[in-house]
């Protein structure tokens, strides 16, 4: 069946592991990304006050507000979600994600990561705990693992609509578990220019900026050019009180036009499928001190940057916008410690930005 272009022709093969609602769904033995994006994705939900058809979801006539409630889905075990989504919100109007799990204790309740408006107030919500899992901004954390999820979409004001909602579901405990693999030579010595943009230049802030940053860098390769600050206003948590909202980012370069989906890979030579095929990743990691050679800055809890390419002996090369000038900012890391420190961080989490 043919899926559109979202990913490139030599990214593992999707499976359909949904029999209650069609996915397709990226899949790696540790992490699995569901994507809800064509027509038939839709069949077996069901709307109130909204309505699903060819573009996405919208508000039905005369609504003003509506809900979309997904089937079940079933998808390989997993103990996190985290999702993102498509959206136009014009004027006022804004949408809300939420998700349940299914467990062999049953459902979950109904989880939610906050309101998103592209030209309006945007906020997660924090607070949500219980003895099933919690809410971290962006991620949804089980205590247990789960098989399947539902996912329920609020519409808000005239014009509101959702082209896409994807969910990404991995395993915790697995996340390391392809560390290592051998890399794809025929991808070594390939990169994708991405203009280079530092987040150290912009005062008052700047320097929490690396997700907005990496995001407008991905933007200006494929000529939508943003400014720094304005990806920052345009991504800005007021819950979270910063921009590093996943689900955020991905929706602000969705609501520019662009398809932008976070995912989880397996390994540096998953990464090396897209570059290859010319296009970049924003990647998340962390290291402490001296963990990572070479870094533009010494430690970091949680940095965003441009996977770009490998370099011919198959070390990563990176925009990392920590550098202190638009410059310097190309960096190529040691293969083995950048691929430890994804992994380990985020469990080699991703936006993957790519052209409607």
């Amino acid at each position: 069946m043919h899926r559109g272009s979202l990913l490139p022709a030599l990214v593992l093969s999707a499976s359909l592991l949904a029999p209650d609602a069609e996915a397709l769904t990226m899949t790696y033995p540790t992490t699995s990304t569901t994507i809800h994006e064509q027509p038939g994705d839709w069949a077996g939900g069901e709307g109130r006050g909204a309505v699903a058809g060819a573009a996405g979801l919208s508000l039905a006539p005369g609504a003003t507000s509506g809900t979309w409630t997904s089937a079940p889905l079933r998808v390989p075990a997993f103990d996190e979600l985290i999702p993102s989504w498509n959206a136009v919100t014009p004027a006022r109007g804004s949408l809300s994600v939420e998700v349940r799990a299914q467990g062999a204790g049953g459902w979950t309740r109904w989880f939610s990561f906050g309101t998103w408006s592209d030209a309006g107030d945007r906020a997660s919500l924090d607070g949500q705990k219980d003895s099933a899992g919690q809410v971290l901004t962006d991620t949804l954390r089980l205590t247990a693992k789960a098989s399947a999820f539902q996912y329920r979409v609020t519409l808000r004001g005239a014009g509101t609509g959702v082209r896409l909602v994807a969910f990404n579901t991995s395993d915790r405990a697995r996340r390391s578990e392809a560390l290592g693999t051998p890399g794809q030579r025929a991808a070594w010595g390939k990169e994708v220019k991405v203009p280079q943009r530092s987040q150290m230049l912009y005062p008052n802030g700047g320097e929490v900026w690396c997700s907005p940053t990496s995001v407008s860098m991905i933007l200006a390769k494929y000529g939508v050019n943003v400014t720094v600050p304005d990806a920052a206003r345009g991504t800005f948590d007021r819950e979270y009180d910063g921009t590093g909202n996943w689900a955020f980012n991905a929706a602000y370069a969705g609501a520019l036009g662009m398809r932008a989906v976070v995912l989880r890979l397996p390994s540096l030579a998953a990464a090396e499928t897209f570059t290859a095929q010319g296009t970049p990743l924003a990647v998340s990691l962390g290291w402490k001190a001296g963990e990572l050679p070479g870094a533009a800055i010494p430690s970091s809890t949680g940095h965003l940057m441009v996977l770009t390419g490998f370099d011919a002996q198959g070390n990563p090369v990176l925009n990392d916008p920590a550098a202190p000038t638009d410059a310097g900012v190309r960096r190529t890391y040691p293969r083995a410690a950048f691929e430890r420190l994804w992994l380990g961080h985020s469990g080699g989490l991703a936006y993957l930005i790519t052209p409607r």
